[in-house]
């Protein structure tokens, strides 16, 4: 017969840090999302030169590993500048511009994949920019943009895991104190393998019934 040594307290304290991991995953992909959308837009509308700028920073986002920045970062804002910034908030700051690299592409991708015949019609009828973007290239764009974002969302979510390098008591840093402490790092990482498809699994599906709902208008 199966025993282990986990109890009750061990299940709050992992499903504390699964908290302190759908917070960190809400904030970030809530913020990235938006900033997402502004370098969206910005890129599609000044053009690949005028934009360059932005873009290159945005690589730098997207190329260097997210571990590397997490520490790059934590470093720079305590040491170089002297901030005295939490590790929940240096997490939250490196993710959400993560996120926005990545958003930024997903949005300029739908935008694009609007037709220009579309968009032509619409400036026709006397449409400004403005509305333009939001009545028209938004609701087309969102829908081709939709399965990338979920996919970046979940994305972020695991990548969050690796906010344990400042300091921040995430799912599966929650679990390694556990293992070091039980000994049980198989029964451990199973839990917490089932605590991320929870998080992860009704997000998944509100991405499939969104896409289901929009291909049948």
């Amino acid at each position: 017969m199966f025993d282990t040594a986990l109890s009750t307290a061990d299940l709050v304290f992992l499903a504390k840090g699964a908290g302190v991991t759908i917070l960190v995953t809400l904030i970030s992909v809530a913020l990235g999302t938006i900033l997402g959308i502004i370098f969206g837009v910005v890129r599609y509308q000044v053009g690949p030169w005028w934009a360059a700028p932005l873009t290159f920073v945005l690589d730098v986002f997207r190329s260097v590993p997210l571990l590397i920045q997490l520490v790059l970062a934590n470093a720079f804002l305590g040491v170089v500048l002297k901030l005295r910034m939490s590790g929940f908030t240096v997490a939250c700051g490196v993710l959400t511009m993560y996120t926005a690299a990545y958003c930024a592409e997903i949005v300029r991708g739908g935008i694009e994949a609007v037709p220009m015949t579309t968009r032509r019609a619409a400036r026709s009828l006397g449409l400004t920019w403005r509305q333009d973007m939001t009545n028209i290239v938004m609701p087309l764009a969102t829908r081709v943009a939709l399965p990338s974002w979920i996919g970046l969302a979940l994305g972020v979510m695991k990548d969050s895991a690796l906010v344990y390098v400042v300091q921040v008591t995430e799912l599966l840093k929650s679990t390694q104190i556990l293992i070091t402490r039980l000994q049980e790092p198989l029964f451990l990482l199973m839990i917490c393998g089932a605590f991320y498809f929870l998080i992860s699994f009704p997000l998944a599906r509100l991405g499939g019934y969104l896409e289901r709902r929009w291909s049948n208008d």
